[in-house]
């Protein structure tokens, strides 16, 4: 059975912060705390998008982003929800010292797959992260 948590993330800096706050005190309650640091670098990611790329569609009934992680069998999903339909754009960034446009490259890297879907509030752009333990070097010399 798959538990789950839902956060309504203000937008601003305090937001953020209690959005990453949220996740590891979670992942903690889930016996996940090892995963806290790059489920937080996730969370933050996605709805710094979120809030900076998201415009409300007219006549929307909901305000606000949403984060939601839900823990299944293997896997952690953290999910930002906004009003937007606008599909996420990973932009190109070249330059070595570029501040933004990154968001969606460390996302990618830090989780096995992610994505977006089309909802009645908008738009949901998830991760999912592994949620069991990877194997450290120290355990693959059993293997060989």
């Amino acid at each position: 059975m798959p538990r789950s948590a839902s956060l309504r993330i203000t937008e601003s800096p305090q937001g953020f912060a209690q959005a990453r706050d949220f996740t590891r005190r979670t992942l903690g309650r889930w016996a996940l705390g090892d995963r806290g640091d790059d489920a937080a670098l996730v969370v933050t990611e996605l709805a710094t998008n979120a809030v900076l790329h998201a415009v409300a569609r007219p006549g929307a009934d909901q305000t606000g982003v949403w984060l939601k992680l839900t823990l299944r069998r293997a896997h952690l999903v953290c999910a930002v929800t906004d009003q937007s339909d606008s599909p996420p754009v990973c932009p190109r960034t070249d330059g070595a010292l570029e501040v933004h446009g990154r968001g969606l490259r460390i996302v990618e890297a830090l989780s096995e797959h992610w994505g977006w879907t089309l909802s009645p509030a908008g738009k949901t752009v998830w991760a999912m992260l592994p949620a069991l333990p990877r194997p450290t070097p120290s355990a693959w010399h059993g293997l060989t």
